[in-house]
This record gives C-alpha cells, sequence and structure tokens, in this order.
C-alpha cells in the first residue's frame, strides 16, 4: 500500500514539474501583458508642436500621449519617433521598468519583444524611457516595441547615452527642446528574430529648439558602434539625413527656413 502511495505521488510531482515547464515555456513564447493602463487616469498629456512634424513614408502615424512615430512594417520599427522633452520632464521619481509590449495603436502590429531575445542587441529605447520618469503612464509608454531599434550593447550605452544626456542638459539649460530620433532604415540590413527585425547601421538625432520664426536645430548621425569621438564630431546637416531616409522634416516651414536650417550645421547657440 506505501509502494502504491509513493508511486502516486512520484506521479504528481512529475506532472507538476511537467505542468510547470510548459506554463514557462507559453509565458515565454506565448503571453504578452495587457496595454497599459488608461492613460486619462494619468491625467497628464505631452503636446507636440505640428510645425515641427516630419513626413511619414509609410503612412502608418501612431499618436500616444508622450510622443508620436512612424512605424514601417517591412523594418519592424518606427522611421521616426517625436516628442518634446522639457526642463520639468526631467525628474529622479523612481520607477518599475514594466515588460516590452507589442503597440496596440499599430495596425499591422509592432514587433513582438521576444525578437530581440538571443540576438545580441539591446532593446533601444528611441523616445528615453529616462525623459519620461515625471508620469509613470508616460514612461511605460516608452516600452512599447514600436519605440524600440535594435542596437549595440556598447553602443547603446556608450556614446548614444551620451548624446541622450546632452539632450537632457540642453532641455535644463533652454527650458525645452524637440526632438526626432531613429534609425537609417535601409536595403541589405543584417535581421533578427522570427519577423526580420531590421537592424539599422546607423542612427540619427534630430534636436530643435526656439520658436516657429526663430527655430535652432541640430542634426546628428552615428554609426550604431561604440566612439570616444567629441558629439560635435557627428554633427551633419539635416539635409544629409533627409537624403538617406527620404523623410521631409520640418515640412511645415517655409522653404527659405527649412532650406537655411537643413543645408548647413550651425551650432552656434548650442553649448555643448
Amino acid at each position: 500500500m506505501r509502494k502504491r502511495k509513493n508511486n502516486n505521488n512520484k506521479t504528481i510531482y512529475a506532472i507538476l514539474i511537467l505542468a510547470c515547464v510548459v506554463g514557462f515555456w507559453v509565458f515565454e513564447n506565448f503571453y504578452t501583458p495587457d496595454t497599459y493602463s488608461d492613460p486619462k487616469s494619468d491625467g497628464v498629456r505631452t503636446n507636440l508642436p505640428n510645425y515641427l512634424l516630419p513626413s511619414s513614408t509609410t503612412g502608418q502615424l501612431v499618436k500616444h500621449e508622450h510622443f508620436m512615430l512612424s512605424y514601417s512594417e517591412p523594418y519592424e520599427q518606427a522611421e521616426w519617433v517625436a516628442y518634446t522633452l522639457k526642463k520639468g520632464h526631467l525628474t529622479n521619481d523612481d520607477r518599475k521598468r514594466p515588460y516590452f509590449i507589442e503597440d496596440p495603436k499599430v495596425k499591422t502590429k509592432s514587433a513582438d519583444w521576444r525578437n530581440y531575445k538571443g540576438s545580441g542587441y539591446d532593446r533601444g529605447h528611441l523616445c528615453p524611457a529616462g525623459d519620461r520618469r515625471f508620469s509613470e503612464y508616460a514612461y511605460n509608454e516608452t516600452f512599447y516595441t514600436s519605440n524600440v531599434s535594435p542596437q549595440d550593447r556598447n553602443f547603446n550605452a556608450g556614446v548614444w547615452n551620451r548624446l541622450e544626456m546632452q539632450v537632457r542638459r540642453w532641455a535644463k539649460r533652454y527650458d525645452e527642446v524637440f526632438v526626432i530620433t531613429a534609425g537609417i532604415l535601409e536595403a541589405d540590413l543584417v535581421e533578427i528574430g522570427e519577423e526580420d527585425v531590421a537592424v539599422p547601421r546607423y542612427y540619427y538625432k534630430i534636436i530643435a529648439r526656439g520658436t516657429k520664426d526663430n527655430l535652432k536645430v541640430l542634426g546628428f548621425l552615428m554609426e550604431g558602434r561604440e566612439s570616444t569621438k567629441a558629439l560635435k564630431s557627428f554633427l551633419v546637416p539635416v539635409d544629409l539625413i533627409e537624403k538617406q531616409t527620404g523623410i521631409d522634416f520640418f515640412q511645415d516651414l517655409s522653404d527659405d527656413l527649412e532650406n537655411t536650417l537643413e543645408v548647413q550645421v550651425n551650432s552656434s547657440g548650442w553649448r555643448f
């Protein structure tokens, strides 16, 4: 009788272990958490100036509460993410990192976070989570997979992070800056995951400040690997980024003003 009871216990334990293994595998491969809480309960929203928004080559514009993007389905990431960074946004509020989840507003479905597993690439935020600590929802919103791009770990934690910190310093100094950023999406890129998420070779960031009639603009273009070069060495005309992306930045400005801002590098008035 005791032997039969021991056998029954072993069978139960084996079934429980099998159930745990299957449950963990299902969680890892199929489970995606629900979308984040209703932003209406947050009571905070970040408005973007329409005259600074770029064109979309894909027609798939997505507007969130605290940033906006143009999603490119063939590359499974945004061709640009745009956001405003104000001095008041920069807080040290402690936030718990949420899951990366698919963007419910991307009609074609944004890439699953599992594409990055084992790839050797970081899920590099485009609108940084560190710029959105002022609100729990704003922080969580940056973890939609539409807001990430594969980045080399040393690049993400190195020169790219240095540029993000410099943008924060400008926001503190000048009260507000407008940022447009993403990877350069082009042919023949390395791809990762089952959904073939493209790995950009280069990443850009455009920063603007001032009024519509008195804008100051900087454009940065960086190869996706670590560098110890000064940030100024990555400055390029916005016109060059337009040629490489096919995106028309500052399309709502007058042609004369747009040409003046985009054809040259002018870092005067920016403190590095």
